[in-house]
Formats: structure tokens, C-alpha cells, sequence
């Protein structure tokens, strides 16, 4: 390991300990090792610029953010929430099954844990602890896992980011995450119902059969934004990265023309929020393809592939001992960095094992999930607590009771490929 590498992961660690954006950490450590290894800075950054504005596939991105931001202006989330509760609130912990419902239906829309966590999950907070009688830390938890179901269902951020570097039909993958998406739901529904046993948490009330039509007919329009989508992107009528502006023009058009609630101001914002989101998200991709480049330069990857070809492990085994490694890593890098700077260099023996890259995809994607919920440096535990002032010694006592089921289901996904696979043959993309 040259100096100039060392270089890097001292600046990423002193910034990480000062608590930079990661954004900022990764950029910054990786013109330090360009500045240190006497590489041309301008050049190298103007082809990685270059090389990632052409790629059509990242527009999808900022547009699928544009969606969840409008839908979280409008009353789309409140809606939902409503038919949710007439479905599933009569359950014991009543209010815990709504927000799994809640964000199962929002995550086919927005795509992405972050923005399903912020609109979403702070009306379900508010619901469970005020109605529900849910402690602050077991509302906020329930919450959290939640939202996991955003980059499962297709649209996905992450698959779209997954699909950049890995070369594997973005349509593939959108239809591989439906059914660990759904799993992962019914365990955190599960987990609700043992914990609504034992502490004798309260159903909700139930809604009149009479009234069920109606709930239904509030949330019937935002209900055809997963059909209009994944319909066309079956159908052939548009790509995925058409469909995520099939998705923005859908969401406005519900929000400010059917239900009237979305206003000039509101859509502004959603846009200058979108914006500043997806500026985050593309310099985290540039900086990230700046750290894989000092990776390779280095020759880490091959380094890494040539040890773990020298273990001759099979490909169970593999996939085990990387989810291990990525659960372990989990707990204190960034969900980002490990998609973007780890997972390129495990590419090549992934496919030397003959493993399918889709479902390497959904498998590390789950992973990456359970991360961004894993105490000390889980991202969505930082935006939950900050928004409903619950402490974060009150969140991490009661998320690891959700990690347990979620790790079981990446185990099964593990194990078991065709779980991942069935409905991308069904529809004979693989």
C-alpha cells in the first residue's frame, strides 16, 4: 500500500471523525490521493465528470427524487395512510402494520428509504405514538425498517446505481426486488404482531365495512402510479429512465390537479429540495468513482480477487462471507460507499463464480439495507430521530429486535437465488 493511499484513508477517517458529509470525506480524500500520487487532477476529474454526464441512465435519479418530493407535499402520504388503516389497523399494534402498508404501496412510487422515511414514516411516528400508545424509540424503529422497502419495490435508487456499475438490466432488477421487497414487509409485520402480544400494544379501531369503499376511493388514483409504471416498463411503452418521468409528471398531476392540495409554492420546493438531493447523490457518485480509480491504481481489486480465488470458496460461501463482511461494515461506513467503492471491486469474481448479477444485486441492496438501520452510523436512525425528537439511545434499544428478521430474510435470498429470480424469468428477462 503506497503513501498516497494511505493519504486517502487518513483524510476519510479524520473527516468522518469530524463528522463531514460523506460527500465531502470521499471527494476530498480522493484529490488528496490524485494531489499526492502526481496525477493529472483536472484531467481526471473532467473524464470522470464527462463519462458519468452522458450516461442516460442516471436521469432516472434526480426524477425519482422529484417524485417522492412531491408526493410528500401533497396529501398522497395521509391518503394512503388512511386505506392502509382500513385494511390492516383492526391487527393487533394496529398502527405498526398501517406504516408497513403505508410504505409498501409508497415505496412503488418514490424509490428510494430516505424520502419514504421523511414523508411517510413521520406521519406514521405521529400516529403510532398518539394512537397507537407505540414508546417513542419502538415507533420510530418500526418506522425505520419500514421505509427499507423503498429501494426494494421497484422504482430503486439503488438498483438504478447498482445497474451503472454492474452492467445488469435495470428491468431485471426493478422485478428481482418485488418478492425479497414483500418478505421483508411480512417479516417486520410478524415481529409487530410478537411485539403487540407481549406488550399488550392496542389494535386500532375498525373501520366500518361501509366506510371501506370510500378509504379505498381516496387512494385509488395515487394507486395506478405503480401500475402506470411498471405496466409501461413491461409493456415496452417506455425505459426505465422514461418512466421515472412518466412518475414526476403523474405525481404532480395527482397532487395538483386532482386533489388540489399541492400548490406553486409546494411544487417549487419539491423541486429545489429535489435539487439539492440529487446534487448529494451525483457528487457522491463522482467522488466515489475518484476512490475506485485510487483502488484500482493501487491494484486492491485484483489483490482482493487473487485472496479470495486462493480460498476456492463455491459461490454460497462467497455470497456469505461478503454479506458478513458488508453487515460488519455496515455498522460504521455509509450504505453509499460500500455500493459504489466495494462492490465494483467484487464484480469480476462474482462473475468468475458464475454468480448471477441480479441476484447479487437485490441480495447486497438488502444488505446495504439493513445498514442504513444498523446502529452506531445508521443513516435513516439519524434523519428519524432528528425530525421526531426521539432520543437515539431510546431508537437503538429497540431496532435490533427488526434486524433479526430482516437478516433472515437476506439469508433466505442467499440461499435460495429463484426467490430473486422467479419473476424476472416470469416475464423472460433472464
Amino acid at each position: 500500500m503506497s503513501w498516497p493511499f494511505i493519504a486517502l484513508l487518513s483524510v476519510f477517517v479524520v473527516a468522518a471523525a469530524l463528522r463531514l458529509s460523506i460527500v465531502l470525506s470521499m471527494f476530498a480524500a480522493g484529490i488528496v490521493y490524485l494531489w499526492a500520487s502526481r496525477q493529472d487532477i483536472g484531467l481526471l476529474v473532467d473524464q470522470t465528470l464527462n463519462s458519468t454526464i452522458t450516461l442516460n441512465i442516471l436521469l432516472a435519479i434526480p426524477l425519482f427524487i422529484l417524485t417522492a418530493n412531491i408526493m410528500n407535499a401533497s396529501t398522497i402520504s395521509e391518503r394512503l395512510w388512511t386505506f392502509a388503516n382500513a385494511v390492516v389497523g383492526r391487527l393487533p399494534g394496529g398502527h405498526g402494520h398501517v406504516t408497513v402498508l403505508t410504505n409498501l404501496i409508497m415505496s412503488s412510487m418514490s424509490g428510494s428509504a430516505a424520502s419514504d422515511a421523511a414523508g411517510a414514516g413521520m406521519v406514521a411516528i405521529k400516529m403510532m405514538r398518539k394512537q397507537g400508545h407505540y414508546p417513542g424509540g419502538l415507533a420510530v424503529a418500526v418506522a425505520a425498517s419500514a421505509s427499507l422497502l423503498g429501494p426494494l419495490i421497484p422504482p430503486s435508487i439503488p438498483m438504478v446505481l447498482y445497474a451503472l456499475i454492474s452492467g445488469a438490466s435495470i428491468g431485471a432488477l426493478f422485478l428481482a426486488g418485488i418478492v425479497p421487497g414483500l418478505l421483508m414487509a411480512l417479516s417486520i409485520s410478524i415481529l409487530i404482531l410478537l411485539i403487540a402480544r407481549r406488550r399488550n400494544l392496542p389494535r386500532g379501531e375498525p373501520v366500518p365495512v361501509r366506510q371501506m369503499p370510500r378509504a379505498f376511493g381516496q387512494a385509488f388514483v395515487p394507486l395506478t402510479l405503480p401500475a402506470v409504471l411498471l405496466g409501461g416498463i413491461w409493456g415496452g411503452v417506455f425505459t426505465p429512465t422514461e418512466a421515472a418521468a412518466v412518475a414526476a409528471f403523474w405525481a404532480i398531476l395527482i397532487g395538483a390537479v386532482w386533489y388540489r392540495s399541492l400548490s406553486f409554492a409546494g411544487i417549487a420546493e419539491a423541486f429545489r429540495e429535489s435539487t439539492r438531493q440529487s446534487s448529494v447523490v451525483m457528487l457522491l457518485l463522482i467522488s466515489s468513482f475518484i476512490v475506485n480509480y485510487a483502488i484500482t491504481n493501487e491494484g486492491l481489486g485484483d489483490a482482493l480477487s487473487r485472496w479470495i480465488a486462493s480460498l476456492d470458496l463455491p459461490p454460497l460461501a462467497f455470497l456469505l462471507l461478503v454479506n458478513v463482511m458488508f453487515l460488519v461494515l455496515g455498522t460504521v461506513l455509509d450504505a453509499a460507499v460500500m455500493l459504489l467503492v466495494f462492490v465494483p471491486v467484487l464484480l469480476p469474481t462474482v462473475k468468475a463464480l458464475g454468480i448471477d448479477l441480479v441476484h447479487f444485486g437485490v441480495v447486497v441492496i438488502v444488505n446495504f439495507m439493513i445498514a442504513i438501520i444498523s446502529p452506531p452510523y445508521g443513516l435513516i436512525l439519524f434523519v428519524l430521530s432528528s425530525l421526531s425528537k426521539v432520543p437515539m439511545r431510546d431508537i437503538n434499544r429497540e431496532i435490533w429486535l427488526f434486524i433479526l428478521p430482516l437478516a433472515i430474510v437476506l439469508l433466505i435470498l442467499i440461499a435460495f437465488p429463484q426467490v430473486t429470480l422467479f419473476v424476472p424469468q416470469l416475464f423472460g428477462l433472464k
